[in-house]
């Protein structure tokens, strides 16, 4: 059982990169949120960012049970779903649009980046969440991370297509 979960929580042993794992599990997170996308579009995408936050809970639950440490740096599960959450404005763009996801590549860097620097800033709610202190606060302040960043790529978006001119 400490295999699965340390392997979910590191996100198939991602989170043991060095330097900088969060990075490495944000970078990690793009491709299969494109492979998703491309097989089950938006909602697929959804879906399993939901889907793998609770899993990402349980499994973080676990990895962190008695431990000094309530987020350890290789645990990184939390970042592929902040990540795949600031994606959502450019996979749902180009569902909606019906055009390839390859061609909003820069909604995918603004996520991104957007999403790391959240991630590391730790603004205010990401902040709050933070220090929560538990498996709740280690996911939670990504997916705050996440939506922020989605946030901001989607008025990075409206300015760049002159909607916010």
């Amino acid at each position: 059982m400490k295999a699965l979960t340390h392997g979910i929580a590191t996100f198939f042993w991602v989170g043991h990169l060095r330097p900088a794992p969060g990075t490495w599990g944000s970078l990690a997170a793009l491709p299969v949120a494109y492979a998703i996308a491309v097989v089950s579009g938006f909602p697929g995408l959804l879906i399993a960012s939901i889907a793998v936050f609770f899993i990402g809970l349980w499994a973080t639950r676990e990895e962190t049970r008695g431990a000094a440490d309530h987020d350890p740096s290789e645990i990184v599960i939390d970042e592929v779903v902040g990540q795949w959450i600031a994606l959502f404005p450019a996979v749902y763009g180009a569902s909606m649009m019906g055009i390839e996801l390859w061609k909003l590549y820069p909604g995918w860097i603004g996520a991104f980046v957007f999403f790391r620097l959240f991630d590391i800033w730790k603004p205010w709610l990401v902040g709050w969440a933070d220090r929560g202190g538990d498996a709740m606060g280690v996911m939670l302040d990504d997916v705050i991370a996440g939506v922020f960043a989605a946030i901001a790529t989607t008025i990075l978006a409206a300015i760049f297509h002159g909607l916010l001119v």
